[in-house]
């Protein structure tokens, strides 16, 4: 492309096909490959789903049912959907519905109204079940393995079948991690019968915050807040050096207050912002690389964060509040998005990429002007610093979101769009619901059997008690188990395995019950973050292979690529640990401030590292220099900081000094 020719913003900012975002969606998310039923079972499923919100909006606004009430119609709804709507093996027809799913979704109504039938009298029973009793909580066993494979992955339920028989042959276990064994009636009677396994706070969670805030989530779709996302993003970000890479970046954590899912937020926000950046010359690698980095980490951007941020509150307890969990992840979550943005733009740098000229940018008046579609996030902060209950905020945020749908100008927002809203409200929480009762399944195993305690035990002895390699042990499970689970399970499962370890060994002569709460926040962030950026983690780094759907690049080079730009994702963790002022609890704005600068300038420091690029091209030896000078700076000790400081100094100035101008990124035309 010769100088003076330029790009059609027309053409710049095609987005790809809804069909084709579907295709990739159902490839790479296993909560997108639903059925589509073409007969009038597609009737049955859309009032079905309707009648699934609005019994959670009822129990939302009056006051829940008895917990196992609540939990198990809550159950009942999301096993009927599944079976209805998720094929059991991927290459069946998606336009109809096997005999057999009608069975499994018949014995699901079966199994979700039995307590509601016979609550007074199993609550009585105090645990004596009776033979239909046994038969009834093992085929809700059996279900719910069924249903997490078929909507969240083999993986997950292959976990949840080993802790099964884990429970079940304790006795014959190695010696640190035996136990006195459960019957196949205790079994049962925990799973189903009591609200410690898959009635237990999982599905809890599911059953209330989860799916208020999904339902939020579908609205700002819908009222067109969402696509609202990537104007702003251009607007601000579009002119700057590498500016669609930053839009990616900008418009993804933005996006993370709609989609809990990684792979979700590539393929809406990246079937924009990767074919921009491709036809102004990026590498598709690179282009697929950066969304797939920003868009993980929507889980991690409050005020709405991933469904693992709502199991955090209940898992923590103490009076602990969601708005304490968002405020706790502010700083790392700004630390994910400032290192992302670092290294792409070292990157833009060092490869010469130009932002968007004036004649392709929008109408940023136009744009501005529709500010007001941010309300419901604004809203949403403010009522939960006020103290509103987490759930009721949801619910005022989604009437603010009719609001604005009503007079935005560039949607049509009537009846049909409210109705369609909640129903996409329940379909985003089918997955999420049975993923929490599997969750639940191995919470029961590990709280009865106390393997927990037996694991973290072992992991702190393997580690010789070294604080930085039961880090390492730690985030090497998460990263594993985070490969073969939705961030939901994966956090359950190292939450209650690994992150009392960490807990063990800062705060070693407490029980993890008394222990700190900077301490346990921290080791709960450890584990949450790593589950998180198992996502963009190769081999299995299914957010690098959406992108890569999307861009046509290389999965695994997309991939490698994802982990080098969010290099800060596998630094933050650590972070926390050893620096908690992160958090923001107990600490000085002098202390955090401090923190934060330094942990910014040590992010600058390894980005150009890294990269090989600051005001000019660096050599081996530069680079090694200011990776250790950035990893010096982000290490919370005096001496180290002092250390980096005046390393991070000299560079800067060789650099300033010795800067090249031919290097300057070609801003003007491609």
């Amino acid at each position: 492309m010769s100088k003076e020719q330029t790009i059609n913003p027309e053409e710049l900012h095609e987005s790809l096909s809804l069909e084709k975002q579907q295709e990739l969606l159902e490839k790479f998310d296993l909560e997108s490959n639903q059925r589509d039923p073409q007969n009038f079972m597609k009737y049955v499923i859309y009032f079905g789903l309707l009648a699934f919100t609005l019994f959670q909006v009822y129990t939302a606004i009056f006051g829940q049912f008895p917990a196992q009430i609540q939990r198990t119609v809550h159950l009942g709804f999301a096993l009927v959907f599944v079976f209805l709507l998720f094929p059991a093996v991927r290459k069946l027809s998606k336009k109809s519905i096997p005999f057999y799913d009608y069975l499994l979704a018949l014995v699901s109504i079966f199994v979700g109204s039995y307590w509601v039938l016979n609550y007074d009298r199993l609550v009585q029973s105090l645990g004596k079940l009776e033979t239909l009793d046994f038969y009834v909580g093992l085929l809700a066993i059996i279900l719910v393995l069924e249903a997490a494979r078929r909507a969240v992955g083999l993986p997950i339920a292959i976990i949840a079948v080993l802790f099964l028989l884990y429970a079940f042959y304790g006795p014959y276990m190695p010696e640190f991690m035996a136990h006195r064994g459960q019957s196949l009636d205790g079994i049962v009677n925990l799973m189903y019968f009591s609200t410690d396994g898959i009635l237990g706070t999982p599905l809890a969670v599911s059953s209330t915050f989860i799916f208020a805030f999904l339902l939020f989530g579908a609205f700002l779709v819908k009222t067109g807040v969402g696509q609202y996302f990537n104007d702003l993003a251009i607007s601000v970000a579009g002119k700057l050096v590498g500016g669609p890479a930053k839009v990616a970046i900008f418009s993804s954590a933005l996006q993370g207050t709609i989609s809990g899912s990684s792979v979700a937020n590539v393929v809406t926000s990246g079937s924009y912002t990767i074919p921009m950046m491709k036809r102004l010359g990026y590498n598709k690698n690179f282009a697929g690389a950066v969304e797939a980095s920003a868009s993980t980490g929507g889980q991690l951007m409050p005020p709405i964060m991933g469904a693992a941020a709502f199991l955090m509150v209940e898992f923590i307890g103490r009076n602990i509040t969601y708005w304490d969990i968002a405020k706790a992840a502010a700083i790392p979550a700004l630390l994910y998005f400032t290192g992302i943005w670092i290294m792409t733009h070292f990157e833009a740098k060092r490869l010469g990429l130009r932002g968007l000229k004036d004649e392709e940018m929008p109408d940023r008046s136009h744009v501005f002007k529709k500010i007001y579609l941010l309300i419901p996030i604004v809203l949403i902060i403010v009522l939960m610093v006020s103290g509103v209950p987490v759930i009721h905020a949801a619910l005022y945020g989604i009437i603010s979101c009719v609001v604005v749908g009503v007079i935005n100008p560039d949607v049509k927002f009537g009846v049909k769009e409210f109705v369609d809203s909640l129903v996409e409200g329940a379909r985003s929480a089918i997955a999420v619901a049975a993923a929490t009762a599997c969750a639940g399944i191995i919470v029961g195993v590990v709280v009865k059997t106390g393997l927990g305690l037996s694991l973290a035990n072992s992991l702190v002895k393997l580690a010789g008690g070294s604080i930085l390699l039961t880090l390492f042990f730690v985030m090497i499970a998460s990263l594993i188990l985070g490969m073969g689970a939705p961030t939901t399970a994966n956090y359950v499962i190292t939450s209650t395995i690994a992150a009392p370890a960490i807990i063990a060994l800062l705060a070693p002569d407490v029980p993890a019950s008394a222990a700190p709460i900077v301490i346990v926040l921290s080791a709960h962030f450890f584990v949450f973050y790593f589950g998180i950026i198992a996502d963009i983690t190769p081999p299995v780094a299914l957010a690098a292979f959406a992108a890569s759907g999307i861009s046509g690049g290389d999965p695994i080079r997309t991939g490698f690529n994802s982990a080098k730009l969010a290099i800060a994702a596998f630094i933050i963790p650590y972070m926390i640990v050893f620096s908690p002022a992160l958090l923001m609890i107990d600490v000085t704005i002098g202390e955090v401030v401090w923190v934060v600068i330094s942990a910014i300038m040590g992010m600058i420091a390894i980005g150009a590292g890294v990269i090989g690029y600051w005001y000019r091209k660096i050599n081996v030896i530069e680079r090694l220099v200011l990776v250790a000078a950035g990893l010096a700076m982000i290490y919370p000790e005096s001496l180290s900081d002092t250390i980096g400081l005046i390393v991070f100094g000299i560079m800067f100035a060789i650099q300033w000094m010795t800067k090249n101008k031919g290097d300057e990124p070609k801003m003007a035309t491609l």
